[in-house]
C-alpha cells in the first residue's frame, strides 16, 4: 500500500471505529446490551484492523498523524450520529409566568404529556410543568416553548427511568 492509500486507509478505519465506539456506548447506556454486543463485535475487528496496519508501519509520522485525525473525526461523527438516532425519551422541566398557563393545554394537543402545578416564584406565581417526550420531538418541544414563552426557565435531562402514567401506555 503505498503512502496516500496507507494515509487515507488509516482515517477511514479510525473514523468507522470511533464511531462504532460511541454508538455502541450509546446502546449500553440505553440498555440495548444485544446490540452493543453487535456492534463491539465490528467496533474491535476494526480497531484491530487499523491498528495493525499502524503498528506494521509506526516509523512513518503520517500514519501517526492519519491516525490522529480519523479518531478526531470519529468522534465528530460519532457525535453527529448519536444526535440523529436520538434514542430514549427526554423530560422537560419549564418554569412559566401564571399568564402564560395556556401553554399546557397547546402542548398536550400536540401529544406531549405534561403535568403542571403551581409554584411561587421570587416574582409571584409560576406555573411548573414536567413533560416527557422522545429525544426525537426534543427541538420541536423546545421549538413551541420558545414561540409561546421566549423567556421560559427550561431544563431538559434524560430520565433512566419511568412507569406508569396514562403517557406511558404510548409509549414503545
Amino acid at each position: 500500500m503505498n503512502g496516500i492509500n496507507m494515509i487515507v486507509t488509516i482515517v477511514v478505519i479510525n473514523v468507522v471505529y470511533v464511531s462504532l465506539f460511541t454508538i455502541r456506548l450509546l446502546f449500553v447506556m440505553k440498555g440495548q446490551n444485544i446490540l452493543a454486543s453487535l456492534v463491539s463485535i465490528v467496533e474491535v475487528y476494526t480497531y484491530l484492523m487499523g491498528l495493525n496496519i499502524v503498528l506494521e508501519n509506526i516509523d512513518e509520522v503520517q500514519n501517526l498523524i492519519a491516525y490522529c485525525l480519523g479518531w478526531g473525526s470519529g468522534v465528530y461523527l460519532g457525535s453527529k450520529i448519536e444526535q440523529w438516532l436520538a434514542l430514549g425519551y427526554i423530560t422537560v422541566q419549564i418554569v412559566i409566568d401564571k399568564q402564560e398557563e395556556n401553554i399546557a393545554i397547546v402542548l398536550r394537543e400536540k401529544g406531549f404529556g405534561v403535568t403542571s402545578w403551581l409554584a411561587d416564584g421570587r416574582d409571584g406565581n409560576r406555573i411548573v410543568m414536567q413533560v416527557l417526550a422522545k429525544r426525537t420531538n426534543e427541538r420541536k418541544l423546545l421549538n413551541i416553548i420558545e414561540e409561546m414563552a421566549p423567556k421560559a426557565f427550561v431544563i431538559s435531562y434524560e430520565p433512566r427511568y419511568f412507569r406508569g402514567g396514562f403517557w406511558t401506555k404510548r409509549l414503545p
